[in-house]
């Protein structure tokens, strides 16, 4: 007796369609799994069995072989166990196969029947829906998370009963259904804004400058200057994200597991702020069976990188990749997987070991060579991928006593908006969604600037003896200074307020 379940296996942030065999035949009780399997889904026949005579089923005691084809590619977790429950129901007759080619399954088992939450239901759902299949079987918690997929039934289950009941076709079970625009119609959920922060208004421009090119950039300042605290506003000011945006960084978040039952779509952009101690398969991704790291977390949104010095170096020298690609490749023994990474890096400093290098309230107690040795933990090739370097003095305490609001990041964020439209317009149908993405063809084409602006460009490039990477940095968030001007060309102005968020290429002192 054999019997075929669709089931799906998660690779990256994509899911493959797993043909999911079970043969039944005379012999000594005996249950072999093949096809790859790792620990977890090895283990699905003790769940499987408890599960299928807990629910009242009968369990058949004769030889089981169940294969997870294709046979190449290593099967995780604990999604099998319900296909391979309901294959062994369909071999010996219990379930009937017409339905089995119309749906795919997955879930994981508990010894009592209930079919609990599994990882990557969103990947998988958009699998079922390419493939032409009618619809997806899976756990109740995991329903609202696939049926954000369109075009497809996702029929939620909170028991092995329910499942054998449907497919016999003698229960109806209503498919999930969620509002996808009621879920981008919800009010922000940041609660924090650009309007509390006092003073700095040369840090917020430059922070506008950064999200409406969507670049890169570090603060430098003495402890207790609001480093953090602007930081933490930044997401309060970027556009609202795309459903294709949105789509791509829950499927992140839905492989990881770290979705809440309530949240079917991540619909406002990441802030993930890892402590320094991170490890690099922490931050970029990894392991034995390679998960997403910190960079593919803020996918589509921001990573701040606190006390960027005190992160190890081997650590930092690994973001270079994701900075230049805005995607991480993990290579292991039997496979390559992919994530993406492409996301707004924020970083912040001291100016030196003691935090108080130039500040006229604080005497400085760090000598030259311990300034230099705590700045070279970052390294030049790093730097030059960080567009932006700004420095946040101290708040002063008539800023701090001044009791009338500043902007807010509702009127930032409108102008940052519309920069972004123009760069969308400027860009459209390529790769390319902001100007801190340009490629050099594009730069050549976009960031021309004036004659003006090519004799100030000689003068610093030659007096502070700027990389070809730092040049073309200063070109591209000139023209973000343009664009929110609504300047046709970059002009000595432009290039002027780009070359001063260039603190960092000067000597420290």
């Amino acid at each position: 007796m054999l019997a075929k379940v669709l089931s799906s296996a998660v690779l990256g942030i994509d899911a493959i369609l797993v043909d999911v065999e079970v043969d039944i035949a005379q012999g000594l009780p005996q249950f072999a799994t093949v096809g790859l399997p790792d620990g977890a889904v090895k283990e699905s026949k003790d769940r499987v069995k408890s599960a299928l005579k807990n629910a009242g089923y009968e369990y058949p005691s004769r030889r089981i072989t169940v294969n997870l084809a294709p046979a190449d590619l290593r099967k995780e977790g604990t999604a099998f166990d319900l296909p391979i429950s309901v294959g062994i129901l369909a071999a010996t007759g219990t379930v009937k196969p017409d339905r089995l080619k119309e749906y795919l399954l997955l879930g994981e088992l508990s010894l009592d029947g209930r079919v609990k939450p599994v990882r990557g239901s969103l990947s998988v759902a958009v699998a079922a829906r390419e493939a032409g299949l009618a619809g997806i079987i899976l756990p109740m918690d995991n329903a609202g998370e696939a049926a954000v997929v369109e075009g497809i039934e996702v029929i939620g289950v909170n028991e092995l009963a329910e499942v054998v009941e449907f497919l016999n076709r003698t229960r109806e079970i209503p498919p999930c259904r969620v509002d996808v625009a009621g879920l981008f119609g919800m009010p922000e959920g940041y609660g924090e804004d650009f309007a509390e922060v006092k003073g700095q208004e040369h840090a917020k421009r430059a922070i506008e400058v950064a999200a409406a090119g969507g670049h890169n950039i570090i603060m430098i300042g003495p402890p207790g200057s609001g480093k953090t605290m602007l930081a933490r506003r930044i997401p309060s000011i970027l556009p609202p994200m795309s459903f294709e945006e949105a789509i791509e960084t829950t499927k992140v978040y839905s492989v990881m597991g770290l979705l809440e039952r309530e949240t079917a779509l991540i619909a406002q952009r990441p802030f993930r702020s890892p402590h320094h101690t991170i490890s690099d398969i922490g931050l970029i991704g990894g392991g034995n069976s390679p998960r997403p790291g910190e960079v593919s977390l803020s996918h589509n949104g921001v990573l701040f990188l606190d006390e960027l010095p005190e992160f190890k170096k081997h650590v930092l020298e690994v973001l270079r990749q994701p900075l230049e690609d805005g995607r991480v490749t993990i290579s292991r023994a039997l496979t390559s997987i992919t994530y993406p990474s492409r996301f707004m890096l924020v970083a912040a400093l001291n100016p030196c070991p003691c935090g108080y290098l130039g500040d006229p309230q604080h005497p400085c107690s760090c000598t030259p060579i311990m300034i230099q040795r705590y700045r070279s933990r970052i390294s030049g090739p790093l730097l030059d991928r960080i567009d932006l370097h700004i420095e946040v003095p101290a708040v002063k305490y008539r800023e701090l006593a001044d009791r009338s609001e500043g902007e807010g990041s509702a009127a930032i964020g409108r102008r940052v908006e519309q920069c972004r439209t123009l760069q969308q317009e400027r860009f459209r149908n390529t790769r390319v969604h902001c100007n801190a993405q340009m490629p050099p063809r594009f730069i050549k084409k976009h960031c021309e600037p004036d004659a003006a602006g090519h004799r100030l460009l000689e003068l610093v490039t030659d007096r502070l003896g700027l990389s070809a990477r730092s040049y073309t940095r200063i070109l591209k968030v000139a023209r973000t200074i343009a664009d929110l001007e609504g300047a046709e060309q970059i002009r000595e102005q432009h290039l002027s307020e780009a070359i001063q968020y260039r603190t960092l290429d000067r000597k420290p002192g």
